[in-house]
């Protein structure tokens, strides 16, 4: 894991030092700061991202790579000084113009913030040199493959597994495991590349995920990590979880406390971890997605592909950062990516079953319970469920609520439990009038 931070001015040392203290956990082990070529770049990192740190940094270059094709990155060109973010936007960056043509930006929020509030995250698939910002990549519908389906699982199951492959850098490589089968296909091709593969899980006490996540652990041989809390441990992290977060979203939130505790146990044994981001949105897994007219599908994913960038992967950056690790997300490896897109809707979800081309991809490789469970939102699986928003209903009057749902910025809190979030968001960082860097989830009715 890694952080950076620059400002295209010279001689901004103490501004530049100033927001890498406030994202040291990105890395924490080492930090550098100089100037060059009319801009003043920072960056720290930790011993996975020290080799490939180095080595940028003697091109007078600065980057945060979260395997291959995801990266956010800061170099000096000819035509001067280059910010670009990866097509998905794994990686994440921000960028704000507090001076007159001087741009600050960093990996976190937090980081930019002791400057101005006038931020904006700083969209995939886009560079911006010499103060032009300008689109390389964009998602788009691809024509579908014609192949059978045995033929396009197997080549499926090969782009899989290179992805994977690619992104084992070192042995002590591990994997989130909630059961659910995105996560088990990653932590089963990944058994094959890494001596001892050491996988994570947590949860409530008889949370579905952590039982399924045994099962697979089993089968597979991992060495197995199960993080059993209470709900009080729930509520204790919640402001940590937040501070990382940078967010108050409820879905997200409630997603992303399992999440953390899952990259503490992890950073004990690892520096990366495999995380099953993309999954659902490649291959159609979400539910809702079963009563939309079949046509409609591929359009339906890249929508929703198109929103990762800040919801559910800002969870899984966040979450690993918290404790400088890397995790990694090889169902959105660049080739796995267009692959999928090339997919027939029909082979996504068939008969009813959601993402039935990757379950065939996996036949054998997974205990049939796993490879044919079906979908259930994160945080029911961990045990969650509704606890957090009782919590809130019982916390914040109806009165409280009207009065404080509507934000600075014109936003309308949909519940109490997204106003107990944005109430610890607040204290972190203030009540911010521009909150335009935020994503926020797709509307419940479309969400899972």
């Amino acid at each position: 894991m890694a952080g950076i931070a620059g400002v295209t001015s010279l001689n901004q040392d103490c501004q530049v030092k100033q927001m890498l203290a406030k994202i040291s956990h990105r890395g924490g082990e080492e930090q550098s700061v100089f100037s060059h070529a009319r801009a003043t770049l920072g960056i720290t990192w930790n011993e996975a991202q020290a080799e490939k740190s180095r080595e940028l940094l003697r091109k007078k270059e600065i980057a945060d790579e979260a395997g291959e094709g995801h990266f956010a990155r800061c170099k000096v060109t000819k035509q001067g000084i280059l910010l670009e973010r990866d097509q998905l936007g794994v990686a994440p960056l921000y960028y704000a113009f507090p001076q007159e043509e001087t741009v600050f930006f960093a990996s976190e929020v937090k980081a930019l913030l002791p400057f101005t509030t006038n931020i904006r995250e700083f969209p995939p698939g886009h560079r911006l040199i010499n103060g032009q910002l300008k689109p390389y990549f964009q998602l788009e519908e691809k024509p579908f493959l014609s192949d059978h389906p045995e033929n396009i699982a197997r080549e499926l199951n090969h782009l899989l597994n290179q992805s994977v492959k690619k992104r084992v850098k070192r042995n002590d490589t591990g994997a989130w495991l909630s059961g659910g089968l995105d996560s088990s296909t990653l932590a089963s091709l990944a058994g094959q590349y890494v001596d001892e593969l050491h996988t994570f899980a947590a949860g409530l006490p008889g949370a579905p995920d952590l039982e399924y996540a045994q099962t697979v652990a089993r089968f597979i041989d991992s060495k197995h990590h199960q993080i059993v809390v209470d709900f009080n441990t729930l509520l204790d992290v919640l402001p940590q979880v937040i501070y990382h977060l940078e967010s108050f979203d409820a879905w997200l939130v409630r997603s992303s406390i399992t999440n953390y505790l899952a990259a503490q146990a992890a950073s004990q044994y690892v520096t990366s971890v495999f995380s099953g981001e993309g999954g659902d949105e490649l291959f159609g897994g979400y539910g809702y997605l079963k009563s939309i007219a079949i046509d409609s599908l591929p359009g339906e994913l890249i929508d929703i592909i198109s929103r990762l960038h800040n919801t559910a992967l800002q969870r899984v950056d966040r979450s690993a950062a918290a404790y400088g690790i890397v995790a990694q997300v090889p169902l959105l490896g660049p080739q796995v990516v267009d692959y999928a897109l090339r997919i027939p809707p029909q082979l996504k979800i068939r008969n009813g079953t959601e993402k039935w081309i990757l379950r065939k991809a996996m036949e054998g490789l997974l205990p049939k319970e796993v490879l044919w469970r079906t979908k259930v939102k994160f945080w029911k699986g961990a045990g969650i469920e509704d606890l957090l928003s009782q919590h809130a209903e019982e916390k914040i009057t109806d009165w409280d609520f009207q009065k404080e749902k509507t934000l600075p910025n014109g936003w309308i809190l949909n519940s109490k439990e997204e106003l107990m979030y944005y109430r610890i968001f607040k204290e972190h960082f203030g009540e911010l009038g521009n909150l335009s860097w935020m994503g926020r989830s797709k509307k419940a009715s479309k969400a899972q």
